[in-house]
């Protein structure tokens, strides 16, 4: 760019332009390079706004997305046969891996949320049959406070033979949140994940305790537990 404008003024000093003319077409060029760093600026500020990997059409957003997360109780589901913590006696396992999400809104509409949950699924030596019904839900909360709405899914999976893992994707098409006013920011909200979990269950994961999702099916002299 300085290149061409230095070679734009030696002409017009060959032409006999006068000192004004030519600070003028300075300027001139000048402007020209401010207009085009500002459209630069401009283009790489569009393109950080958007998310291109989003599900959702690309719509600037009035402003940032709800918080997604997993609930930390409600993370992993263990069952245990006569409520015994060993690995022997675990039945069928499950954790959530993975929450990824995109939202959309503008002016005074709803707040509307896409999320995609990864889950791994196990089986231990408990586990009867080769199929279990996961049970799973997803909630919209003020953020910090009382919970607005709970939605409960079914995640039905099958074990083939000879495997005790198994992953699975859900998609959640669309969470849409009512917004008291245009100025009501998505921070304002939360989206909660997690297993229906008994209270026992909720205890187990609070207190951090864990065991492998195939835990039990080791070779004997191993341990899968882990504190």
């Amino acid at each position: 760019m300085r290149r061409s404008l230095m070679l734009f003024a030696a002409g017009l000093v060959l032409a006999g332009a006068t000192i004004p003319e030519l600070a003028a077409a300075q300027q001139r060029g000048g402007d020209q390079r401010r207009q085009e760093e500002e459209a630069a600026k401009k283009k790489k500020r569009d393109s950080e706004w958007s998310d291109i990997q989003a599900p959702l059409p690309q719509l600037r957003n009035a402003g940032p997305c709800p918080y997604v997360k997993v609930l930390y109780d409600a993370a992993r589901y263990v069952e245990f046969k006569d409520a015994r913590e060993a690995s022997a006696a675990v039945g069928y396992t499950g954790e959530i891996q993975d929450v990824s999400a995109a939202c959309q809104y503008k002016d005074a509409e709803p707040i509307k949320v896409k999320m995609e949950i990864l889950f791994e699924l196990g089986k231990g030596p408990q586990a009867e049959g080769s199929s279990k019904n996961y049970r799973y839900w997803v909630a919209v909360t003020k953020r910090n406070d009382a919970v607005i709405t709970k939605e409960y899914f079914d995640l039905p999976v099958n074990f083939p033979a000879g495997q005790d893992r198994v992953y699975a994707t859900e998609q959640i098409a669309q969470i849409t949140i009512p917004r008291a006013t245009m100025t009501t920011s998505g921070a304002n909200f939360e989206v909660l994940v997690g297993f229906d979990v008994t209270p026992e269950m909720a205890a187990f994961n609070r207190d951090g305790k864990r065991f492998r999702l195939n835990a039990g099916t080791a070779v004997a002299g191993t341990t899968n537990e882990n504190k």
